[in-house]
């Protein structure tokens, strides 16, 4: 224990690897291991006398990572300190082998490519290992029936972390309360996407150096974006921030976000002209509209789709101090002649999605 940390053990193989390895070679190995153990010791014992480590991640205290709510301000700040340092992770040093020996499982019931493959990048540069399903609604026993708490109950037994994408709202708590390992839900239909809510926080306070008194403009499909949703319950907790909700009638932003703001005398304001709110925001949160979402009322979805589009137009009045936010991936949402212009922010976004997934994964297995 250093500071109140416990140390993940070091992996240690009770048979000879490499194929047929000799003993003297696998304590060698054991003896290297234990070193790279000891250095790490006394670096996190340099950090935690700087008071740059002041709490264990068990104490904020979060097992699984099911929703916004679950995070304060000051939880917020530990992981995003953690995060940094990922940054300046590289192949070969000490911090990449922290997860050796550890295993996560990606069970993804939806499609994904930024959260699926940044969380497995995250993982292998940790020094982990992945075991992914991209389509597991087609490709694992759900395709037989078998209910959700079994395939938890049963992956488990193969890994140490599930990240967990489904097609239903409320899916990834049902899954933790079944599994003794720890759930990450990276989206639960059209509920929350606790992690894409982590890292746009973690945009905002880097482009803009705080988090504090900012302005933001949530844009498009705000019934159905669970980043959207995340975003803005994170958002809450800060003082003096203003939110702008800018969508079409049949994907306005939910009464469960706006009575829970209501009772915490957070500032929001629902507002129909795009170009108002892009004149007197730090941030421009572009959504799109999901199509995937209205399966059974496309005409729901006529009436969304191309009212909100971010163009050159809209760069011309947005603050020059100002960025542009999306979860990705777009459709016509956002013309890409904007991608060029310094405003545009939704490609570093992508990018901090993979510190900030890092530094999730290492402070889950602290002191495991």
């Amino acid at each position: 224990m250093i500071g109140g940390q416990s140390l993940p053990p070091v992996p240690v193989q009770g048979r000879a690897v490499g194929g047929g390895r000799s003993a003297q070679a696998s304590l060698q190995i054991f003896r290297r291991k234990q070193r790279s153990a000891v250095r790490l010791r006394a670096e996190l014992s340099r950090e935690n006398a700087e008071g740059d480590l002041r709490t264990d991640w068990k104490e904020l205290p979060i097992m699984h990572v099911i929703d916004s709510q679950q995070f304060s301000p000051y939880s917020l700040d530990y992981i995003f300190r953690h995060a940094e340092k990922m940054e300046r992770v590289r192949p070969g040093s000490l911090e990449s082998k922290e997860l050796e020996g550890r295993i996560m499982s990606t069970l993804f019931y939806e499609p994904s490519t930024r959260t699926r493959l940044s969380f497995e990048s995250a993982m292998t540069r940790l020094g982990g290992q992945v075991l992914s399903t991209e389509n597991a609604g087609s490709f694992s026993s759900a395709a037989k029936g078998e209910t959700l708490e079994d395939t938890m109950r049963t992956i488990q037994c193969y890994a140490d972390v599930i990240v967990l994408r489904h097609f239903q709202a409320g899916s990834a708590r049902k899954s933790a309360a079944a599994a003794s390992i720890p759930i990450i839900n990276a989206g639960d239909g059209p509920g929350q996407h606790p992690t894409q809510a982590l890292l746009d926080i973690y945009t905002i306070q880097r482009e803009l150096g705080h988090l504090e008194n900012i302005r933001i403009g949530l844009v498009g499909d705000l019934a159905n974006g669970r980043t959207a949703r995340s975003l803005a319950f994170l958002l809450s907790m800060y003082k003096g921030v203003k939110m702008y909700f800018v969508a079409p009638d049949v994907v306005r932003m939910k009464d469960d976000i706006k009575s829970f703001f209501r009772s915490r005398d957070v500032d929001y304001e629902e507002v129909d002209d795009l170009a108002e709110v892009a004149a007197d925001v730090d941030v421009l949160y572009q959504t799109r509209i999901q199509k995937e979402r209205f399966q059974d009322r496309p005409e729901d979805y006529d009436l969304a789709k191309g009212k909100y589009i971010i163009d050159k137009e809209t760069l011309k009045i947005l603050p020059k101090n100002s960025i542009i936010m999306h979860p990705l991936p777009r459709v016509d949402e956002i013309k890409t002649e904007v991608d060029a212009d310094p405003r545009a922010a939704y490609f570093r976004q992508a990018k901090n999605g993979l510190f900030v997934r890092m530094a999730l994964l290492s402070l889950q297995f602290q002191g495991r």
